[in-house]
């Protein structure tokens, strides 16, 4: 892997347009399989903006009608928007393609970020992206036939909730969703900070009906913004992207992934 460069495109006041920003990616795509540009890292925020992979099913959409902007990466459906930190690496994988081994690097990324303010996170067999686990259920509850089970190796994460809802289920707080071409990746991963969660009430989220969606805001009960994880971000990407074209370990700690259950690129 060449040199790994940083671009913060857009946040805040100056979120990116997602048309923009895939033009962009396309751009920056052609120039690093060309061998005219290093590889390099866009980090930008988006304005409110569904976006459906190849896999999403008809019923996974908005049911409002909302517009939804189907693009070319793997995966299903998934929000972007303010409060969100979203990364496309456009690099160069060795040969052969390992995206599986790609994805785990990614994986491995979001954890530390999470780490390294607080959060537990792992990865879940089967489902990509990184994930908080299940509030664990007290035997005998009667609640526990609803809430799947925790990830292994995880103890007490956060606060109950509501006496509505006591037991919070497994909740992802990052995606992944990429494309490669001529050996380049685009698209990439979508971590959350502090966005109105409300907004993937709308949909279903990657697909996967059983489980939430949530926030470092929402996990550490402080608010953590775009701007506090962009330097996290560049750091992790650069130590886990490194460690390409070598074999990726597992995402720890939270366990062990069986991989090859996961379609590659899905979110």
């Amino acid at each position: 892997m060449s040199e790994l460069v940083f671009e913060v495109v857009g946040i805040g006041a100056d979120r990116v347009d997602y048309q923009r920003a895939w033009e962009l990616q396309r751009t920056v795509h052609a120039r690093v399989a060309a061998g005219e540009a290093p590889d390099t890292v866009l980090l930008l925020e988006h304005p409110p903006v569904y976006t459906a992979g190849k896999r999403t099913e008809p019923h996974e959409r908005p049911i409002d009608g909302t517009p939804v902007i189907d693009v070319d990466r793997g995966g299903k459906i998934t929000w972007h928007g303010p409060g969100q930190l979203v990364g496309y690496p456009i690099v160069r994988l060795a040969d052969p393609v390992d995206v599986v081994a790609y994805v785990r690097l990614l994986e491995t990324a979001m954890i530390g970020i999470c780490a390294d303010l607080g959060v537990q996170a792992g990865v879940v067999p089967g489902r990509t992206g990184v994930w908080i686990a299940a509030d664990p259920v007290p035997d005998g509850s009667s609640v526990a036939s609803t809430v799947p089970a925790p990830i292994s190796g995880v103890g007490p994460i956060g606060a109950p909730g509501s006496a509505l809802t006591p037991w919070r289920r497994d909740r992802k707080i990052a995606a992944i969703g990429i494309r490669v071409a001529r050996g380049v990746t685009m698209h990439g991963f979508a971590i959350n900070c502090n966005p109105d969660l409300a907004w993937f009430g709308r949909i279903v989220p990657c697909g996967i009906a059983d489980a939430d969606v949530t926030s470092l805001t929402a996990e550490l009960g402080r608010e953590i913004t775009v701007a506090d994880v962009i330097p996290l971000a560049q750091s992790h990407l650069r130590t886990a992207l490194a460690l390409s074209p070598s074999p990726a370990p597992a995402p720890t700690p939270l366990g062990t992934v069986s991989h090859s259950a996961r379609p590659p690129g899905s979110v």
